[in-house]
């Protein structure tokens, strides 16, 4: 089977294993881990923020950000498709006693004036509104890098308006190597992101929060409240440093199968895709049928990819999934999409 449902299906490295077996560990709750310090120093100074926090996932680490950044009944601003809305159980609500409002992006990125729109007037019937969160690289928007100039200018808008700003940057070494930005100018603006070492950068587990100094002492706090505090965390934390040092050299050549795959695919009769707006390592194919035939009719066919919505598949290239991956993902929907 070819795997590419997701770029969290990777493996670790025997460099990784390596690092893991000889890792130094001490307990994390109390401080203490010295392998964990250094990947939350590494990631702070790489993005440029004061501290770093290292948690079990990628939506602990979104739902930390917004907790640290919100009070309950606070209202926060995100584009409609965004992960901590359809991809969270609901999170924000659950802990936070925060509701979320929606406004259209254009790939992945809100238009200033459609935030603008949404920003609640002080009033005592309306919650308020603290929080605008991005979503960089846009996972339903097909990989999509938010175009810096916009983000940019979504956060002046935001800060004028006396509003925060969260980064869910899951993917944002994609973003980074996709632009030719380096992380800490995509999240200069940012009072926190969070970044996963378990996608793409091929890490078995593990995210972090990156922010100032009190956000992370927050984030702290929060992350023991939901469980989050793994103790010798350093066998995980070793991979991570491996995965931060190592991993973003890797992505161009997902970037590049991917852009592959797509321009093979869209000249299928049986789809609907454009093949000039890949750019990252994910690529959703627009069915004409039902996608869950689809996506039965590949596995049977060797290659897992996953229907994401009821025409819609997802096939998302990573460090495993090397040039043999390519070529039989091409074949299968050759096959599938005829």
């Amino acid at each position: 089977m070819f795997d590419l449902r997701s770029d969290t299906v990777t493996r670790p490295t025997p460099a990784m294993r390596a690092a893991m077996a000889a890792a130094e560990v001490g307990d994390d709750v109390f401080g203490e881990d010295p392998t964990v310090n250094r990947l939350q120093r590494h990631a702070a100074d790489l993005f440029g923020k004061e501290d770093a926090l290292f948690i079990p996932s990628g939506t602990m680490g979104n739902q930390i950000s917004l907790g640290a950044l919100t009070r309950p009944g606070e209202e926060v601003i995100v584009e409609e498709r965004a992960h901590v809305l359809l991809n969270e159980g609901g999170a924000a609500a659950r802990w936070w006693g925060v509701q979320l409002s929606t406004v259209h992006g254009e790939r992945g990125c809100p238009r200033d004036e459609d935030v603008e729109r949404v920003i609640r007037s002080p009033d005592v019937h309306h919650p308020i509104t603290s929080v605008l969160s991005l979503e960089n690289t846009h996972n339903y928007a097909g990989g999509a890098v938010l175009p810096q100039a916009r983000v940019d200018a979504l956060a002046a808008l935001a800060r004028g308006r006396g509003l925060r700003l969260h980064m869910d940057g899951a993917r944002v070494f994609n973003a980074a190597v996709a632009s030719g930005l380096p992380v800490a100018r995509i999240a200069r603006d940012m009072d926190a992101v969070s970044l996963c070492l378990s996608k793409g950068l091929g890490a078995p587990v593990g995210s972090l929060v990156v922010g100032s100094r009190d956000l992370v002492a927050t984030a702290r706090r929060l992350r023991k409240a939901l469980g989050g505090g793994m103790r010798q965390a350093g066998v995980l934390a070793a991979a991570g440093l491996l995965a931060l040092e190592e991993g973003p050299a890797q992505l161009a050549a997902d970037h590049r199968r991917a852009r592959s795959f797509a321009e093979e695919v869209a000249r299928l009769p049986g789809v609907e895709l454009d093949a000039r707006g890949i750019e990252t390592n994910i690529v959703f194919v627009t069915t004409r049928g039902d996608a869950r035939v689809a996506e039965q009719a590949l596995r049977e066919r060797h290659v897992l990819a996953i229907a994401l919505d009821p025409q819609r598949v997802r096939f998302v290239f990573h460090r495993d999934a090397g040039d043999d991956a390519l070529e039989a993902a091409v074949a299968a929907c050759r096959a599938v999409f005829r």
